[in-house]
């Protein structure tokens, strides 16, 4: 069937089943996110200055600035949330890309967890130690056959 015929056919869906395509786009989204961020911080910074500079007749100093405050706090949150909203598209693409390397990974290992389960079920024969040197003959590389202090190494080599 068309994609292009199909009531249900999302160009979304297309992006969701593939990782890059879905890093792609959300990186496309963050881009745009953040150039409205520049925007929005901008706007603060004018707004600040322009409520802190309204004075009204009978101010004392402050007044302007307890005036502007929820207005700077309400835009400040804007900030925040974009910035985690942003961070949260970041770690969205990388979950992502997570998701399909754990489905990948799963299949095999659950093979390997079948292959030792037959392992465990059928265990294959010991194999016999090898036989051990003849007593008459010495060879100078056993590891632990060697002086075990210094006051032995003087007997061996004289």
């Amino acid at each position: 069937m068309n994609s292009n015929n199909d009531p249900n056919h999302s160009p979304l869906r297309d992006v969701a089943q593939n990782p890059e395509a879905t890093a792609r786009y959300l990186a496309d989204v963050q881009r745009v996110l953040l150039d409205i961020g520049k925007n929005l911080e901008t706007l603060a910074i004018e707004t600040q200055v322009h409520l802190r500079d309204t004075h009204v007749e009978g101010d004392r100093w402050y007044h302007a600035r307890l005036r502007a405050m929820p207005v700077e706090r309400a835009l400040g949150n804007v900030l925040k949330n974009l910035k985690n909203l942003t961070d949260g598209l970041e770690k969205s693409a990388y979950k992502r890309r997570a998701h399909d390397e754990a489905v990948v990974n799963t299949a095999k290992e659950r093979k390997e967890k079948e292959l030792e389960r037959q392992r465990k079920k059928n265990p294959q024969p010991l194999q016999a130690a090898p036989n051990p040197p003849q007593e008459g003959v010495q060879s100078r590389n056993q590891g632990y056959g060697g002086p075990t202090s210094i006051y032995d190494m003087g007997r061996e080599s004289a």
